[in-house]
Order: structure tokens, then sequence, then C-alpha cells
């Protein structure tokens, strides 16, 4: 059977970033509850399209329909209200999702990386969080769930049709100890065997690189398969914050045009990362 909202004609639209985390909140739901997509269709008297696009982030429906998906599923009360707040969350193409345990578990930043064409990142003062090596992380955090958490998203983004990425590192990160030199020098060397993977490019930004204002902050962009939009974030230290917004994700754009001009390529980037390694290991003899 359809509801009176299903017999309307529903125009086409385009996913965004915050429908999107809201259909795979509401998908995790479903699987938490082990029911499959047509019993929840059929219960709610939905047609199985309208729960798919609800589900994949291309079609959008009232606060109170998916208040009773989430009852017939058997939410708990915390999930509820957290769906609930997403789905009563104007689309103004820019979000903000505070950490709980580790900016790693951020939904929103998970599905899209899943999901991207392209990875390109930067951090200007340490290895940035998608090429870290647990004990690198461990030292960073200090905190065992943030490390777990950490590995299994860069193994989610190591699949066999993995995104290309370009990792841009400035050279003031690989003078900072994070951890005594023996986890720094491990490090170095894993990024030194990540110059020769295919699909990832360590870069290094010199310490002799002209100053810019592209320099300061952390950011990542990501790239999909059309019409998916790009989508662009940045973490502080309690929050992660996702654009989507076209003139927002320009600025992005711009910067990581301005990093790839100062960055050296691959191969140098290599040699760099092998000799800070090599003083590194110096220091643990």
């Amino acid at each position: 059977m359809e509801t009176t909202t299903d017999k309307k004609q529903q125009p086409a639209r385009l996913s965004t970033a915050r429908s999107r985390e809201l259909g795979e909140e509401l998908r995790r739901v479903r699987h938490r509850a082990r029911m499959s997509s047509g019993f929840v269709a059929e219960a709610l008297g939905w047609s199985l399209g309208k729960l798919s696009k609800l589900e994949t982030g291309s079609r959008g429906t009232s606060t109170w329909e998916i208040g009773t998906l989430l009852g017939r599923c058997g939410a708990d009360k915390p999930t509820r209200d957290r769906i609930l707040a997403i789905a009563s969350e104007p689309d103004t193409g820019s979000l903000m999702r505070v950490h709980n345990q580790s900016p790693d578990s951020v939904l929103a930043v998970l599905l899209h990386e899943q999901a991207a064409r392209t990875i390109t990142t930067y951090e200007p003062l340490t290895v940035p969080s998608l090429v870290q090596t647990e004990d690198y992380a461990r030292a960073l955090t200090g905190n065992e769930l943030a490390v777990t958490s950490r590995m299994s998203r860069q193994e989610s983004v190591r699949r066999v049709n993995r995104p290309d990425t370009v990792v841009y590192i400035h050279e003031a990160a690989l003078r900072i100890a994070v951890g005594g030199p023996k986890v720094t020098r491990d490090q170095l060397l894993h990024l030194t065997i990540m110059c020769g993977w295919p699909r990832m490019s360590p870069r290094v930004i010199p310490m002799s690189t002209e100053s810019t204002t592209a320099l300061r902050h952390p950011a990542t962009l990501l790239t999909f398969a059309a019409p998916t939009k790009p989508l662009a974030y940045t973490e502080t230290d309690t929050a992660t914050v996702l654009h989507d917004d076209p003139q927002a994700v320009t600025t992005y754009e711009i910067k990581m045009r301005h990093l790839a001009r100062r960055a050296l390529p691959t191969a140098q980037s290599r040699d760099i990362f092998a000799r800070w390694a090599d003083a590194y290991d110096q220091e643990t003899r």
C-alpha cells in the first residue's frame, strides 16, 4: 500500500552530505534490527523504492515518518534523538558533527571516504590520520578506542577500488618526534614504503616553502563519481565541520591547488621521509 506522500509526485533531487548521512543512519538501524527492506516497507505501507531512496539519501520525507520508521525498527531513545536531530537540521551545505569518542567515528566522514573517488588531505604539524601507524596514532591520541577506530577507518579506505589519495605533509610534522624517536622512525619508514603504493601519493611541503595562508589549517577534500558533489571537511579539537556548499568547496579546491604547487613530487618526498627516518634511527641506537 502506498501512502499519500508516495502518491504525490516526488521531484528528482541530488543527494547531499546530510541526506546521505541520514540515510546511512536509517539503514544501520534497520540492519541492527535484522529487518529486510521489503519487510519494513510493507509494515509502514511504503513502496520499496521510497525506503531505498531514503536510505541512499536521494529523497526526503517528514520527521514524523522517520520517527515511525525508527519506532518500527525498535531504535533506542538516544539513537532516535540523534537521527531525528539530523532529520530536522536545515540542509545549508555545511554541517558540524561533535566528536563522541574520536573524530574517526564520525559517520559522515566514514561514509564519504568509503565512497570517494579521490581524497586529498593536508596536515601542518602531524602526519595525517589516514596514513598514521598504529603506534604513532596511539602516541598522538593516548586513546586506545581512538586508535582502533583510526585503523578501522584506514582499512575501509584501502579497499581494492581504493580512491586516488594525495597526502600533503608539511616538513615541520617530520621534525616533531611523536612518541619518541622509534615511533617516529617507524612512521617515516611507513611513509617511505607508501610512496611506492599504487594510487597513493604522500608529498612533503618543504620547510623552505614560502609562507601562505593555505599552510595554516588542516583540510581534506573528497570527490565522487557524478552526480555527487565534492565534499570538504576539517577537524577541530572537538568537532568535524563538513561542507558540500559549492562556494565553500571552491575555497578548499583553491587551497589544494596552492599546496600542490608547493609540495615536492612523490619520489623526492620518499627521499626526505627516508632521510628523516635514518636520523631518528640514529637516536635509537
